[in-house]
């Protein structure tokens, strides 16, 4: 699969998961770029048929309200660059915020994906969330039995 076809699949994916149309995706993007982008260049980007500039992508994360690497997220077996495939294995190595040390083994990886998801989780929306599910974790314990 070709990179821009994954990250097109995950801004269709991330846009359906919030409800959003074509249209209001791009007016969102207008937010943070110098202008809106059409219903169909969205259409065109969540079809892979665009390549993306650094400012477009900082642009679909925060529209998105997620992370420039959850952009990037495949489920593909390889994923194409102009110049070669890579493995998944390799893929999602990329992926992965190492700060300014890369990660040396398996324990260093795990602790920078704790970091990254602890900052993923301290985001408002997804506190809000694990509020919600508190609340009806308290409800579903205390309802009657039926």
């Amino acid at each position: 699969m070709r990179i821009e076809a994954a990250i097109g699949q995950q801004i269709a994916r991330l846009r359906e998961a919030r409800q959003m149309s074509l249209t209001q995706l791009g007016e969102a993007l207008g937010r943070y770029l110098e202008k809106p982008w059409s219903r169909q260049a969205v259409h065109q980007a969540e079809r892979g048929r665009r390549a993306f500039t650094a400012a477009e992508i900082a642009a679909l994360a925060m529209a998105l309200d997620t992370s420039v690497p959850a952009l990037f997220l495949a489920e593909a077996e390889q994923i194409e660059l102009p110049g070669a495939a890579i493995s998944p294995e390799d893929y999602q190595a990329i992926l992965l915020y190492a700060g300014d040390d890369a990660p040396v083994d398996g324990i260093d990886e795990l602790l920078v994906a704790l970091h990254d998801i602890r900052q993923i989780l301290s985001r408002p929306t997804l506190a809000r969330l694990a509020k919600i599910e508190q609340v009806a974790e308290q409800v579903a314990s205390t309802a009657p039995a039926t």
